[in-house]
């Protein structure tokens, strides 16, 4: 077997085993974010995270929050510049003074990571630096040792994807008992982001009617911790053209997938009902949930949204799904 030269060199290969096993969660951190939608890199986290913290912050005030250089951080700035994370604005009694603030499009996307996946990040990187029960590292070296060989066992990526896969969801089809539910978590979700609209207000509160008696169909996701967190509606439009709409999920539930498994359960059912045609009405906004649908097989069409953007004033991105 071979040796771990850097191990085996003790304290002498300090600043080199640290850098390895940052580049080792950093590529694992970087490969969560991809898969999640979210287009941030390891080397732009500590700017975005300080963001997060502080609201806004003048190039100096991140070399000292960074502990970095000016360089470094006009390099991460200009790279979160480039991708619409982040703008800057001149300060108003000093030119000379360039303030760093997150544009709409990075807070949502912050938002986003905050509540979907760096808590799962967070609970597995400290799962994998753990002890056993009763344990505790004789030194720095030995609780390096622990947390290389807890990740060579399961990486960070691994970790964290195994949470995601191992929530019990279960699926259920609408009944009335879970009509409020229906009304609850989409005014959530909406109203987060947009506001109800006519169309939106008359579909929760008569899905019966609406939706289930007309041919549709509403799915309903329930964890056994968190009761029912997510639904996803299927509305017949005419006869083999159904819309998906109304997919949601509770804040309470983020990160565990629900969104996916729901999307992927209501397009098979669709496969089961025959449907010749599934589209879907969205904003820009939404970019992780645009993401989701593009992973999952739907393509942007222009004429559904020529055909039937009109029924929300926030809908700009229509998407269709063909069997």
């Amino acid at each position: 077997m071979a040796h771990d030269i850097l191990e085996e060199s003790g304290y002498l290969a300090l600043g080199s085993r640290l850098k390895r096993l940052a580049e080792r969660l950093q590529a694992d951190a970087a490969k969560l974010h991809e898969m999640h939608g979210f287009n941030i890199q390891p080397s732009q986290f500590p700017m975005v995270k300080a963001l997060d913290a502080y609201g806004s912050l003048t190039v100096a005030q991140a070399v000292d929050a960074l502990g970095v250089s000016q360089p470094a951080v006009t390099r991460t700035l200009n790279s979160l510049v480039q991708s619409g994370i982040a703008q800057t604005r001149p300060d108003e009694q000093d030119q000379r003074v360039k303030w760093i603030e997150l544009t709409p499009k990075g807070a949502e996307v912050l938002e986003s990571m905050r509540n979907d996946l760096w808590p799962m990040v967070q609970e597995a990187a400290k799962e994998a630096s753990s002890f056993p029960t009763g344990s505790s590292p004789a030194s720095l070296l030995d609780a390096l040792s622990r947390l290389e060989q807890n990740l060579s066992e399961s990486s960070l990526e691994q970790r964290v994807t195994d949470k995601l896969n191992g929530q019990n969801v279960e699926i259920l089809d609408f009944s009335g008992e879970l009509a409020q539910d229906f009304y609850d978590i989409t005014q959530e979700w909406v109203s987060d982001m947009f506001k109800l609209e006519k169309n939106d207000i008359e579909i929760i509160e008569n899905p019966q009617k609406l939706i289930i008696d007309r041919g549709g169909i509403i799915l309903f996701a329930k964890t056994p911790k968190l009761g029912v967190v997510g639904t996803c509606a299927l509305i017949k439009i005419e006869e083999g053209v159904f819309e998906l709409t109304k997919m949601g999920v509770r804040d309470s539930a983020r990160g565990l997938k629900i969104g996916e498994k729901l999307l992927q359960a209501t397009i098979a059912r669709a496969r089961e009902m025959k449907i010749r045609s599934m589209y879907l009405l969205t904003n820009k906004k939404c970019e992780a949930a645009i993401h989701l649908y593009e992973k999952n097989g739907f393509i942007h069409d222009r004429y559904i949204l020529n055909k039937y953007a009109a029924r929300y004033e926030r809908c700009n991105v229509a998407m269709s799904y063909r069997f």
